[in-house]
């Protein structure tokens, strides 16, 4: 009788373990929708810094270049804030009165860089811009986090294609505005800055849908090419 006990007993136990981990390792109904995870965006920083063409002369506010890259980057990338300091007519060294004047103490996650169309419609040297763009890299870099990836340039537009440019020299316009580009293409590789090209692209897209009301400037639909052009250098700083 005993062993008889003994037996139902284990025989209990065994069917009761074998109960729990079935009900352990039931798997969940395959019909069952799955539970939807929102997309996140990151909240990124920007500072933009140049001249007319980076403050988007003789264009709305939301056609300017560097508020079309935040679109582009939105399903991405919240930029929040986006900071511009730029002024038609600006040089590299009023570039850097107007940084200066600013008394910035924000760290940003990326950094542009778009100057030099003044100094050379002033006649000024090569030299001198060489020595305040290097210095434009310098405090481009110290407010990207004290990182030069985290730095991109734009090269210098050429506006001798404008209708405006019809009135000059458009040959020389065109040599100088390389000579320029060419000195700072050459910094940026020293001290490893992305350097964008979109001086060919300003040169290849010549319709009058291209520039602004005034002639001159380039208008929006310009500008969302070169926010195209830089979407791609824009994410891999991002992404640092």
């Amino acid at each position: 009788m005993n062993q008889l006990k003994y037996t139902i007993c284990c025989l209990f136990l065994l069917l009761a373990c074998s109960s729990t981990e079935e009900k352990k390792y039931v798997p969940q109904n395959p019909n069952q929708s799955a539970i939807p995870v929102a997309e996140t965006t990151l909240k990124k920083s920007f500072l933009a810094l140049g001249d007319s063409y980076t403050i988007g002369q003789s264009i709305p506010e939301k056609e300017r270049w560097s508020v079309l890259l935040n679109d582009l980057l939105a399903s991405k990338y919240q930029i929040t804030p986006h900071d511009i300091i730029a002024q038609t007519g600006w040089t590299t060294q009023e570039l850097m009165q107007g940084i200066s004047s600013k008394n910035l103490s924000q760290q940003y996650d990326m950094v542009s860089l778009l100057i030099g169309v003044n100094n050379q419609y002033r006649g000024q040297s090569l030299e001198k811009y060489r020595t305040e763009f290097k210095e434009l890299l310098s405090i481009s870099t110290k407010y990207a986090k004290s990182d030069a990836q985290k730095v991109m340039v734009l090269s210098i537009p050429d506006w001798g294609v404008s209708p405006a440019g019809s009135n000059a020299d458009r040959t020389k316009i065109s040599r100088e505005i390389d000579a320029f580009n060419e000195v700072a293409q050459e910094e940026c590789k020293k001290v490893g800055i992305a350097f964008i090209d979109i001086t060919s692209i300003t040169r290849q897209n010549t319709d009058g849908s291209m520039f602004a009301s005034d002639g001159l400037h380039f208008s929006g639909k310009m500008h969302q090419l070169w926010a195209m052009k830089a979407q791609s250098t824009a994410e891999t700083i991002l992404k640092k």
